[in-house]
């Protein structure tokens, strides 16, 4: 009789987990970008806020209010030769405690030849027990470019929340031109909290970030290490095969997204969506 009602459980909580994609291509059109075709299905949705003079902004709201163990997430989007596009979320997404099978999302980026594409999501905030895996896969043109940033809070600071126990695996790919230039994972599990205490990981930490610029070089990691005096937290930036990477690590997620907000400013004339200015 368990055993029945434990299966009958574990069908309901599969039945009951969330899901969504959104799929969408943009294009370059009498000096503008246009968006192309779009699909949306289950809780993920796109809506594009204000026409712009030559680009397009578009921003993610997932309806579910959050993700949950077993929630399956996908995102691809395309920008098309000479395009523009810069996307964002409408709020900071949570990503809340996993007993069974982790959330999976899944992002395709891709960027014909001249175009730009700026992902600038707000921050993801894992809580106690949280199981996530997130890979992004990148493909650009030789001569396309990208700006991208990510944040990862551990448990809000300021309402007295810790990450102690989890699974967080972030896999990211990069091609340019067709070859392979960037790859890298990163897993953290099991005592996340004891892990991030330690000095070569996270000194105590309990927010981390990534920015890539693509192109990148020395010229722009001296211009960003000019603001070093002004970081509240760790701030590593360095250029290699053609892209500039900074990585920031923070007490807490103010300090770190203030952080993030002066190197993207520095970096790039991309203004910053008017969501995280608020």
């Amino acid at each position: 009789m368990r055993s029945e009602i434990a299966g009958a459980s574990s069908e309901t909580f599969a039945a009951n987990r969330a899901q969504g994609a959104v799929w969408f291509d943009v294009h370059r059109r009498d000096g503008a970008t246009r968006r192309g075709d779009l699909h949306e299905s289950g809780s993920l949705r796109v809506r594009f806020p204000s026409p712009e003079d030559d680009g397009l902004s578009a921003m993610f709201v997932n309806t579910a209010g959050g993700i949950a163990g077993g929630d399956r997430f996908d995102i691809a989007i395309a920008a098309g030769e000479g395009a523009r596009l810069t996307l964002t979320t409408a709020a900071a997404e949570k990503v809340y405690r996993a007993p069974g099978a982790p959330a999976r999302l899944g992002i395709a980026l891709k960027a014909e030849a001249g175009a730009h594409l700026a992902w600038l999501p707000q921050e993801t905030i894992l809580f106690d027990r949280a199981r996530i895996h997130r890979s992004f896969d990148i493909d650009l043109a030789e001569n396309a470019s990208l700006l991208l940033c990510e944040i990862v809070v551990f448990g809000r600071a300021a309402m007295g929340e810790t990450m102690r126990h989890g699974e967080f695996v972030d896999r990211w790919r990069m091609r340019r031109g067709g070859r392979l230039v960037f790859a890298e994972t990163i897993r953290l599990d099991g005592e996340i909290g004891d892990k991030l205490a330690k000095p070569a990981i996270a000194g105590g930490g309990a927010a981390i970030g990534t920015a890539l610029f693509v192109p990148g070089d020395e010229a722009l990691v001296e211009r960003l290490r000019e603001a070093s005096e002004s970081f509240g937290g760790e701030v590593g930036i360095s250029a290699w095969n053609g892209f500039a990477m900074a990585r920031f690590c923070a007490q807490d997620a103010a300090r770190l997204r203030a952080d993030m907000m002066t190197v993207l400013g520095r970096a790039s004339a991309v203004p910053l969506p008017r969501l995280w200015l608020n």
